[in-house]
């Protein structure tokens, strides 16, 4: 049997064509998608992008992505997912650190500041099989998928970016590896079958709604369902009326759940587990299950894991949520002298590959293949992992990663700024907020600069408030900003945005 994800997809609709994928208000069955994925294959083989052609999905999610992400696989090209909501020229950036040989749109037309070599694909049309490159329409002969079937198991299906906290996002390299053993452990660890659907309402181009949802639910032989966009106010309607089973979220979709919702909300629901809920939510809302775990893009998706259930004591100072659990096996762990987490694959291809750096692949794990994660973790009376917080700098709003260095050198250009470092406060809704910390260069703020670049960034990119302060803590070697020694006392003034 193939060890790709084109054999597995296919494999998957042979086995039950009917089970159904895609957004809440759309939908098609496997069967369909993987049949207008082989046309979409078709359509990027003539057009000379075969195995191991890279092509950037720059889209949020759809039908029609997740038609043109089969046909993708089924043709052997290597997919680097990205955020559509990052402003062009960061983008631009990241475009020239993958140097892909396409990117694609729902519309063929790619963001701003792209490098005009590199081709054009509109994908609005996968979902029945059309595609437009460099402008044209294309329609391809359905392929044989071949060149997806002889992808290897440790060669790279596809990549996701990180948070970009440290310069512009990096892309992790993932292998087809990766992905199917990914999608085992999630079906084996909620006992995913063909009675199940599996509701993942965030964008797919995250590991959780792609590796734990879709994939995951295939590997269970389960629907799966998801929408466009997080939605409160529609999520229990939505989970309602796919009739989902098991929900895949992560720590803020749960928070704004708890905030603004109510077990009257979710009347009806069919829910029996879910991904990542606390005792509150499991009994507001009345869910048997949750499902606890530690992970990352680069840390095999998800390597550890816990359930619970409704009602159970939780002793954990740091919260249920925050317990890792026990080990995939086929991933071990241990903690450095410093407490930060690092974990090692026991075979090829389970941890992610590496970063890809300007078209080369940089691997990242030391001499005895053990890759730290940045995070910082202990080991509980029972000898699992608890996860306690990212060491690096992270800041995550609305569910996105912020990356800081971006935000930063956005509004250093504002007139009135001297100097100015970007990190976070804690939000309403157990998720961060975005503040700035200024040296302003007269004797005021200057408010109005800074209200005009914050106005020019994606809403979670701008910040909450801002501080004045008369010096920005930096490293002494690389002036890298020591974030954590900036908190609210730091600032002697706030100015709410």
């Amino acid at each position: 049997m193939s060890e790709s994800l084109a054999g597995f997809l296919l494999a998957t609709a042979e086995t039950r064509p009917d089970l159904r994928i895609g957004v809440v208000d759309g939908g098609l069955t496997l069967r369909e998608a993987v049949d207008a994925g082989l046309r979409v294959a078709g359509a990027l083989e003539a057009a000379g992008l075969g195995p191991g052609a890279r092509i950037a999905i720059v889209e949020g999610t759809s039908d029609a992505w997740f038609a043109f992400w089969i046909g993708c696989q089924l043709a052997g090209v290597e997919t680097a997912l990205v955020n559509p909501s990052y402003p062009p020229d960061l983008l631009a950036k990241m475009m020239r650190r993958l140097e892909p040989a396409a990117v694609a749109t729902a519309s063929g037309e790619p963001p701003r500041d792209e490098p005009a070599a590199t081709r054009r694909i509109g994908f609005g049309g996968a979902a029945g099989g059309a595609l437009t490159i460099d402008g044209v329409a294309v329609a391809g002969e359905p392929s044989d998928a071949a060149g997806g079937l002889a992808r290897g198991a440790l060669e790279t299906a596809g990549y996701m970016h990180t948070s970009g906290t440290s310069g512009p996002p990096k892309f992790c390299a993932q292998s087809h590896r990766y992905f199917l053993r990914l999608a085992r452990f999630i079906a084996d660890t909620f006992c995913l079958s063909p009675a199940d659907v599996v509701f993942a309402p965030l964008p797919a181009f995250h590991v959780n709604p792609l590796g734990y949802g879709f994939l995951g639910a295939l590997a269970g032989l389960a629907d799966t369902r998801t929408t466009s966009r997080f939605s409160a106010s529609s999520f229990w309607p939505a989970a309602c009326e796919v009739g989902a089973t098991v929900l895949v979220l992560h720590g803020p979709p749960v928070e704004i759940l708890k905030r603004r919702t109510d077990g009257a909300d979710a009347a009806g629901h069919r829910v029996r587990a879910a991904f990542l809920g606390d005792q509150e939510f499991l009994t507001r809302f009345g869910v048997p299950l949750s499902f606890s775990g530690y992970g990352s893009t680069e840390a095999a998706g998800l390597c550890h894991a816990w359930t619970w259930r409704r009602g159970e004591p939780v002793e954990l100072p740091e919260g249920m949520t925050r317990l890792g659990g026990r080990p995939r096996h086929d991933v071990e762990w241990e903690l450095a002298p410093d407490g930060e987490i690092r974990v090692r694959e026991r075979e090829p291809g389970v941890l992610f590959s590496g970063y890809m750096e300007h078209g080369r692949l940089e691997p990242v794990t030391d001499a005895d293949g053990w890759f730290a994660t940045g995070d910082l973790g202990r080991r509980d009376d029972d000898g699992r992992l608890v996860f306690i917080e990212r060491r690096s700098d992270s800041v995550r709003v609305k569910g996105e990663y912020v990356p800081l260095m971006y935000v930063e050198a956005a509004f250093a250009e504002a007139d009135g700024v001297a100097d100015v470092a970007a990190w976070k406060r804690p939000g309403e809704l157990g998720d961060d907020e975005l503040v700035l910390y200024v040296i302003p260069a007269a004797d005021e703020l200057p408010l109005d600069a800074i209200r005009a670049a914050a106005a020019r960034l994606p809403a979670f990119m701008r910040p909450a408030a801002v501080g004045r302060i008369t010096e920005i803590p930096r490293d002494p070697g690389i002036r890298k900003v020591q974030r954590r020694r900036l908190d609210a006392d730091a600032a002697s003034e706030w100015v709410e945005l």
